[in-house]
């Protein structure tokens, strides 16, 4: 086994990349079953990617934020294990690719080294916690909510409750009403508000989500004290584990939970999970995100301008005050989300003059600078245009959000990447007004997963097909009308109609042409687009979905030569599950040791619930030896009382229900801890015996 220490000496991040190697080479020995270990990786941000052979690795960046050093020390690493390139997620990641498996144990060890993770950026887990990237400098914000991500980041890394669910979460907080992280598309997101006490606390949105089967969230809360919003996530999160759906992946994310059960009955089951909460009220540390370095440069006068029109145009739509007077922020539109490693050290070196140590990865794939001082703006101009850094129209319809699609994702129906380059070219030579239109956006996705986001823009396109005299060809899904609306109100934009994916760029000039010629006023695309109606639309890009007239180039898909064809892999997005006996007794037998090892720290809360696995892991394996398969593990519990307990199969005082269920009647102190780990290691014994004779039978 190789060592891996780090220069931080973080006993537990060094434990993290030592179980990967380990685990890695018990899958190579084949000891650990491939789907089993696919869900290990995945929560260690290691993602199999379209080309056979080789991984994405997902960077864990809490609310987008990296400092120079960081950046620097990732690029350093997508140049020794990757492809020299970055890429920015939608979800304030990094993401590198063609990483050989092998290698991702060192290549963690020496991202650790400047406090970066990838664990859980993958997975069934809590996914990377995004904030909108101005907090902390938005002049709208009542507060900065980044300290309340970076609590919600650190509080539930490793946290036993949420390492193994039936899907992903995913949790935003946007800095003021405008809600530019979409609180509404959030399993949670939370917009700050004062009271009129003068407190601080959160609008609360509650499941809501994109994917194939976009749902908007829910208004749950109109004022959450601050120090409630980590209770309120650790109970949301305890009663999604338990009732989640575990077997059928299209119906595991948290809104349908929502859709089965009834809000109100989810509500009601978070109250009472509020007992067990290892906290009842958290108070956030506001100081836990330290202000950025500023630089010492000095500048007395105004860099020369080679071209005055451009650089007022750039400061129009890439530049605004901060809400600390004579501090500007800066946003970088960077094509495709894709920076080479090359241009991403020249980029460091040419605004750490002028730029505080601390850039925010936004949610369309950008970068935001801060606190530059307004005599440093023409120097840091020339310093970004030499690099090609000041393209105009930081999130307007010129700046495009797209996934990876057909480039290295394994769902991508359809390329994405060299569609949004197209488009954005095209808005620049023929609509060049709309830079100026930050109400307008063009999203677009590989396919109907939404990854790209497609489901939130009031213009989106998402990968599909079509087929014509006998073949395939490449096509886009169009999508109309959604988008922010604010404060927690957002809209799902409508499928209006498919067309050849080469038909995009017509379909945006006919959108366009109209909007130009049929709006009146200053009317927002929003109130347009409800004016027309969908059948306006359907009817007015109807032409374009003639494949009558399809011409040879169109049966190609942009970025290809070849002729298209579908080849869609088996998507990770939401990690995988396995049902073997053997693996899961295994598992619950480490759990226990995770228990005991929990009790023998004083983490009460943590041994408790690695002991309620132990029961439900150990029941669910006996399950299968009946062929009973339950789909969350409330089903597991109800089963195994009906199978074995009422049977008399397993003798236990009282149901399997009461026993299990004790974990949310009881407060996690020690008493109830040992009690209750005691009862999990009988019952795992119980559990092997009858397994054993079952086998022998």
């Amino acid at each position: 086994m190789q060592s891996f220490r780090t220069e931080l000496e973080n006993p537990l991040v060094e434990q993290d990349i030592i179980d990967l190697d380990k685990k890695i080479r018990l899958f190579r020995e084949g000891v650990i079953h491939e789907e089993k270990f696919r869900s290990l990786r995945l929560a260690r941000g290691v993602y199999g990617q379209r080309q056979p052979g080789v991984q994405m690795v997902r960077i864990k960046l809490p609310f987008g934020r990296v400092t120079f050093r960081q950046f620097l020390r990732i690029a350093d690493i997508s140049d020794e294990y990757a492809s020299s390139n970055l890429h920015l997620t939608t979800r304030q990641d990094i993401q590198i690719h063609y990483v050989s498996l092998d290698r991702t144990p060192e290549l963690w060890a020496k991202l650790s080294e400047d406090d970066i993770t990838l664990r859980e950026a993958c997975g069934n887990t809590v996914r990377n916690v995004t904030s909108s990237p101005a907090a902390g400098i938005d002049p709208k914000e009542p507060f900065d909510v980044s300290p309340y991500a970076q609590a919600t980041f650190a509080y539930f890394l490793r946290n036993p409750i949420c390492q193994e669910m039936g899907r992903k979460f995913k949790i935003a907080f946007s800095s003021s009403e405008d809600d530019t992280a979409f609180s509404y598309i959030h399993d949670l997101g939370f917009i700050p508000k004062i009271n009129a006490a003068g407190e601080r606390g959160f609008r609360v949105l509650f499941a809501g989500g994109l994917g194939a089967q976009p749902v908007l969230a829910h208004l749950v809360h109109d004022f959450l004290h601050e120090d409630q919003v980590i209770p309120y996530i650790e109970s949301t999160l305890r009663v999604f584990d338990r009732y989640g759906e575990r077997n059928n992946r299209n119906k595991a994310r948290f809104k349908f939970l929502v859709q089965k059960l009834g809000l109100d009955e989810v509500l009601r089951l978070i109250d009472e999970e509020r007992t067990a909460n290892k906290v009842k009220t958290y108070k956030i540390d506001r100081e836990v995100v330290a202000d950025p370095a500023l630089p010492a440069t000095q500048a007395d006068n105004p860099a020369p301008i080679a071209d005055e029109a451009h650089y007022q145009a750039w400061l129009k739509t890439n530049v605004f005050e901060q809400k600390q007077p004579g501090f500007y922020g800066v946003y970088l539109k960077i094509l495709k989300g894709d920076i080479p490693t090359a241009q991403a050290r020249e980029l460091v070196e040419a605004i750490r003059p002028y730029a505080a140590d601390e850039m925010r990865i936004t949610q369309n794939q950008g970068l935001l600078l801060k606190y530059v001082r307004a005599e440093y703006l023409s120097h840091l101009y020339v310093a970004l245009h030499r690099l090609g850094y000041t393209a105009l129209g930081f999130d307007s319809l010129a700046d495009i959000t797209t996934c990876p699609g057909t480039d290295t994702c394994n769902l991508g129906i359809s390329n994405s990447m060299t569609l949004a380059a197209v488009l954005e070219d095209l808005v620049y030579q023929e609509y060049p007004e709309f830079i100026y239109d930050k109400q307008l956006k063009v999203k677009i996705s590989g396919c109907m997963n939404s990854c790209g986001q497609h489901g939130l823009a009031e213009i989106g396109f998402h990968g599909s097909s079509l087929k014509a005299a006998g073949k395939v060809v490449p096509a886009v899904q169009v999508m109309l009308g959604g988008g922010t609306v604010g404060d927690g109100i957002g809209r799902v934009a409508e499928r209006v109609i498919k067309v050849p994916s080469k038909r995009a760029t017509d379909v945006l000039r006919v959108v366009l042409n109209d909007y130009r010629a049929e709006r009146t006023g200053t009317e927002n695309f929003h109130t347009y687009y409800d004016r027309q109606g969908k059948d306006y639309f359907y009817r007015l890009l109807k032409p374009l979905a003639d494949l009558s007239t399809l011409q040879p180039e169109e049966f190609v898909d942009w970025g290809h030569e070849e002729t298209f064809e579908t080849a869609i892999g088996v998507g990770e997005c939401a990690g995988v599950m396995i049902d073997l006996v053997a693996t899961l007794l295994l598992e619950s037998e480490e759990k226990l040791g995770w228990s005991e090892a929990s009790l023998q720290q004083g983490a009460w809360a943590d041994a408790i619930y690695h002991a309620y696995a132990v029961f439900v892991g150990s029941a669910k394996a006996l399950l299968l030896d009946k062929a009973v398969n339950s789909s969350t593990q409330a089903g597991v519990i109800r089963e195994f009382d009906e199978r074995y307990v009422q049977t008399g199969e397993i003798e236990l005082t009282g149901s399997f229900s009461e026993l299990v269920l004790q974990i949310n009647k009881n407060e996690p102190s020690e008493v109830f801890a040992k009690q209750y780990f005691t009862l999990a290691v009988d019952f795992l014994n119980q559990v092997r015996t009858k397994r054993e004779a079952v086998v022998q039978s």
